[in-house]
């Protein structure tokens, strides 16, 4: 592809006051408001998150130790044990990861 080498850009014209230091009049309100929610840290969607991190551990543990033989039980009770901390694992992990 061929380069465009003695093109030159200038700058456009600049209307009074548009570039310079905004003051409260020239700021626009509907681009300056931040709800206060925004600002709140989210303690409890936090604390559900690390809740479900946790369960989803301890259960994919129990499966596992189930399947090794350090525990007593029924194969059917580790796939049901690993399926319930696969779905508990992931959505804590996915959110206290992702925020």
């Amino acid at each position: 592809m061929a380069s465009r080498r003695n093109v030159r850009y200038t700058p456009l014209p600049v209307e009074d006051g548009e570039y310079s230091n905004p003051t409260k009049e020239d700021v626009d309100l509907r681009f300056a408001y931040t709800p206060k929610s925004y600002r709140r840290i989210p303690w409890k969607s936090i604390a559900l998150a690390l809740f479900l991190l946790l369960l989803g551990t301890s259960l994919l543990f129990l499966s596992y130790f189930i399947f090794t033989g350090h525990m007593e039980g029924d194969s059917s009770q580790a796939y049901g044990l690993l399926f319930l901390g696969f779905l508990a694992f992931l959505p804590g992990l996915y959110y206290y990861i992702g925020q």
